[in-house]
C-alpha cells in the first residue's frame, strides 16, 4: 500500500531566481495541463501522440506524459490496486504540475478512473494557479472492446485480469469535462482539431 504522507524533514521550498511571467514570456509560451481520461482503448494516448506532434511543429512547447511510459520507470513500483492507482495519478498531478509551471503544455494519458483522484491533480493544479484541462475521451466500452488492440479486454472477460477498469473495476466518467471527444464519431485528425481550437479559445495558442 502507497502513502502520500510527506516524510522528509527539515525541508523548505527554493524559489529561483525567475518568476513564471518571466519565464512564460521568454519561452513566449502559456504552461498548461490537457488531462485525457477514458476507458482503456478509447483513443487517448493516440489523440495525445497525434495532438502533441502538431503542436510541435506549431513551435508550442509540448510534451506527452503516457500511463504505459510511466509505469516503465517512475511509476514501475505500482500496481492496480485502489491504492495504487490513487497513487499513480497523485505523481503523474506532481508531474504534469511542474511541467505546466515550466511552460509546457503538459497532455497526459491515463485511464484514470476515479473522480476524487482527478479531482486531486486538479486541486494541484489550482494551488498554484496553472490551468488544468479535463479532457473525457468518451467512446463507449462496447467500442474499445471491439478494439481491444493489446487483448485486455479479452482477457479480463476471461477471468485473467482482474480488477479492469469498466469490467469488474469501476470509471467514474467526469461531470463537467472541459471538452468531450467522440473517437467513435470522430477521426483522430478530427479530434485533434477540436483540441487545437479549444486550446486557441482558452487563448494557450494563437488562433
Amino acid at each position: 500500500m502507497t502513502t502520500t504522507a510527506t516524510k522528509s524533514t527539515n525541508i523548505h521550498w527554493h524559489d529561483g531566481n525567475i518568476t513564471r511571467e518571466e519565464r512564460w514570456k521568454a519561452l513566449k509560451c502559456i504552461g498548461c495541463t490537457l488531462w485525457f481520461t477514458g476507458l482503456s482503448a478509447s483513443g487517448k494516448s493516440t489523440i495525445a501522440c497525434a495532438l502533441e506532434q502538431v503542436l510541435v511543429q506549431r513551435g508550442a512547447p509540448c510534451y506527452r506524459l503516457d500511463g504505459d511510459n510511466i509505469r516503465h520507470g517512475l511509476n514501475s513500483n505500482l500496481g492496480f490496486s485502489a491504492e495504487d492507482r490513487a497513487e499513480n495519478i497523485r505523481r503523474i498531478g506532481e508531474v504534469a504540475k511542474l511541467f505546466a509551471d515550466g511552460g509546457v503544455i503538459t497532455l497526459t494519458s491515463f485511464i484514470s478512473p476515479y473522480l476524487a483522484d482527478r479531482d486531486k491533480a486538479r486541486a494541484m493544479h489550482a494551488k498554484e494557479d496553472l490551468r488544468f484541462f479535463e479532457v473525457f475521451v468518451d467512446t463507449p466500452i462496447a467500442v474499445c472492446e471491439e478494439r481491444d488492440p493489446k487483448g485486455l479486454y479479452k482477457k479480463a472477460r476471461a477471468g485473467e485480469i482482474k480488477g479492469f477498469t469498466g469490467i469488474d473495476d469501476p470509471y467514474e466518467a467526469p461531470k463537467a469535462p472541459e471538452l468531450v471527444l467522440r473517437p467513435d464519431k470522430h477521426t483522430v485528425d478530427e479530434c485533434v482539431q477540436q483540441c487545437v481550437a479549444f486550446l486557441a479559445k482558452q487563448g494557450i495558442l494563437r488562433a
